[in-house]
């Protein structure tokens, strides 16, 4: 029995002294929590709440809790849509700026304990909470600390029954994956009708440190969210998108929520950031956030969701689709279908690793348990890399014959941290290497799209980075072709130009909003549309009968006879969302040029790198007679700065020549500023 035991420790012994000492980290590091969040990389949120049913993006704080009625909620079939797109969580918005809760909370009567769903006895946290468990889906909560209905919010008060509520959802719906807490706070409220503005110290109100050890202790594998941490950073914009060099590391303790400048000097994370802090793509499947009926058609295209997909889970970021579930309680059938084409697309880019049928080679290796051999493993926890102080590092893939291929993937093993700042891809050509692409940061995962090459044998140089790297996994693809929709542009004398994807397609249309095919009109050159109509046109490859999904294109009246009464305002009416007018009087009046019978207007805010002069808040009026003026509406633009999409507002039918655009309050104070305005007239 001794000399068992002897024999098994000497086998130990030398195995342990033939494996090589592993590689030491790169500081910071992620924790166990972090790393298992990233591996998830797809979810949803969902944004379902007041706001649904007052058709805005965020509501004032003075909607009544009745106003909450869904005639068909069904949680079950959120759940069970995420699940067949292939995400792995939903987080649902459990209290917005608003302030009304989905949960019988016990600190206010501004919830659905107070609504007619179920006759006040519904509990819409624990539901939903029951379906991701259902369909195998981890369970997330968004919690606005804004309260534009809570009495107390701006005093020290509001921070117990913050805290309050906080443990309410933390203890009684099992294990959650994620807190999602928004920058956005302070200002315009109802506050319990005192219907003022409140500011606050964004950085102090809150008292962070607490609120992130009170989640700590109550869901300890919880990530919690916020533009600057603790676990996992906003991505500094709502169009899903991550960037070409996307570090994990951040200089967390120089950022804090609601911060002006996180976007443009935090959001992509630093190289020598203090502490390990991924980025979080969020992007919701329509304009909006919140569900209007309006953007029914506005759902994102399949090359669009594609496109948001490369540039978040391809660009070392998670991704958070958004789906603004409408007033019966469903996801609405079109999110539907747009969130399925995206799945299968997906699964069709990579359904073939041809690494996986190549021999794999380095110029160097550590030892053993680091060999080559596992970058084609589809082990995360195995990893190539190189001895201490190598100064090179390259991965060849022999394929022994032709092959085409149009994607590259990469990852890094993190739990050592992030390491890479520069790779290249090439191919062999009659002995010699050629540049197919080249990338920087890699993180969890760093996808490159390229044109199809063929080649027998394929080449990645990492050429700088912090360490010598360690690679996890190496795939080769080649993803089928999508049939891109043609784009399309409109002058302000109402002349449409469409413009082909590709040289070889075919662009065919409809001016009746009906879906258009091969025996459509085909597009030949530029045509007038000077009245209010529906477009809908697609690109046909004419050699394999393949086409596009149908770009749909709304629009109104044209502009040619439009003057805008101030001097160089044309730029706000001349089609142009890249030009922009800027009012020192903080409005823009324009004469239609005759007598039309308007139901609402559009805003486009300037779009701008370093924009300014958002119109957050807002006036529209109209004359007969460019004297005497008539307000038809006025309200907030919410969410513009992080969502700077063209803004729509419709009021009850009325005749008028002139109208008026007015900034009540911009953003941040300056001058108002107006890319584009126009008028609807159905």
């Amino acid at each position: 029995m001794k000399n068992t035991l002897w024999l098994s420790l000497l086998v130990v012994l030398s195995f342990c002294a033939e494996k090589a000492t592993p590689p030491a980290p790169v500081l910071p590091v992620p924790a166990p929590r972090q790393i298992a969040w990233q591996e998830l990389e797809y979810y949803g949120f969902i944004h379902f709440n007041m706001n649904t049913f007052s058709d805005r993006e965020w509501g004032f704080g003075d909607e009544k809790p009745e106003m909450f009625n869904p005639s068909d909620l069904q949680p079950r079939q959120w759940a069970q849509v995420a699940a067949e797109a292939g995400m792995k969580g939903l987080i649902i918005t459990a209290k917005h700026h608003d302030g009304f809760v989905l949960w019988p909370s016990a600190y206010t009567e501004h919830s659905i304990k107070n609504s007619p769903w179920k006759e006040g006895k519904g509990d819409l946290i624990k539901e939903l909470a029951e379906a991701c468990k259902e369909y195998g889906l981890k369970f997330g909560i968004y919690y606005s600390p804004w309260d534009r209905n809570h009495p107390d919010y701006g005093k020290p008060e509001y921070i117990t029954y913050m805290r309050n509520q906080l443990t309410e959802l933390l203890t009684n719906y099992g294990e959650i994956f994620e807190v999602w807490f928004d920058g956005a706070n302070g200002g315009d409220g109802y506050y319990g009708g005192a219907n003022e503005t409140r500011k606050v110290d964004k950085l102090t109100y809150y008292q962070w440190p607490e609120v992130y050890k009170l989640v700590r202790e109550l869901q300890p594998n919880a990530m919690m969210f916020s533009d600057g941490g603790p676990d996992v950073r906003w991505v500094g914009n709502e169009h899903g998108f991550a960037y070409e060099t996307t570090w994990s590391t951040l200089m967390r303790d120089s950022v804090y929520a609601g911060m002006p400048e996180y976007p443009e000097k935090y959001a992509s994370g630093q190289e020598n950031g203090t502490h390990w802090v991924p980025a979080e793509a969020d992007v919701s499947i329509r304009p909006g956030w919140y569900y209007h009926k309006y953007e029914d058609h506005k759902v994102k295209t399949l090359p669009q969701l594609l496109e948001i997909y490369y540039k978040s889970i391809g660009r070392n970021s998670s991704l958070l689709i958004n789906f603004p579930v409408d007033t019966r309680g469903l996801i609405h059938e079109n999110d539907v279908d747009a969130i399925m084409k995206l799945a299968a697309k997906v699964k069709e880019d990579f359904a073939v690793n041809l690494a996986s049928q190549a021999a794999a080679r380095a110029n160097d290796e550590r030892g053993k348990g680091y060999k080559i051999e596992n970058v084609l493993d589809e082990d995360y926890e195995t990893y190539w890399t190189t001895p201490d102080g190598s100064e090179d590092a390259e991965i060849t893939l022999e394929f022994g014959e032709e092959v085409i291929f149009n994607r590259l993937m990469l990852q890094e093993y993190t739990p050592l941290g992030q390491r890479v700042k520069s790779f290249i891809l090439e191919k062999e050509a009659d002995g010699n290497w050629e540049k197919i692409a080249e990338g920087t940061t890699i993180g969890h995962k760093r996808i490159l799209r390229f044109p199809d090459v063929t080649a027998r044998a394929v080449r990645v140089r990492f050429t700088d980075g912090k360490d010598i790297p360690l690679i996890s996994k190496v795939g080769i693809y080649n993803a089928p072709k999508l049939i891109i929709p043609p784009t399309y542009s409109r002058a302000n004398s109402g002349e449409i130009t469409f413009t082909k994807p590709d040289e070889g397609m075919e662009i065919y249309f409809t001016l009746d909003d009906s879906d258009p095919s091969a025996e459509s009109q085909k597009y030949a050159e530029p045509f007038m549309v000077e009245q209010a109509a529906t477009l809908k046109a697609i690109s046909v490859d004419p050699v394999s009968g393949q086409k596009s999904e149908p770009v749909r294109i709304d629009v109104d009246l044209a502009k040619a006879n439009w003057k805008v009464i101030q001097a160089k305002g044309e730029k706000a009416i001349d089609e142009n969302s890249g030009s922009y007018f800027e009012s020192e009087e903080n409005s823009l009046t324009i004469d239609l040029g005759e007598e039309t019978s308007l139901k609402g207007f559009t805003y486009m805010p300037m779009q701008a790198r370093y924009p300014s002069g958002f119109i957050t808040n807002y006036v529209f009026e109209v004359s007969t007679n460019g004297n005497s003026w008539k307000q038809v509406a006025s309200g907030e633009f919410s969410n513009i700065v992080n969502s700077p999409i063209e803004q729509i507002v419709r009021f009850a039918e009325v005749k008028s020549r002139f109208i008026r655009l007015k900034a009540i309050k911009t953003a941040d104070g300056n001058a108002a500023t107006f890319a584009e305005v126009g008028v609807l007239t159905r």
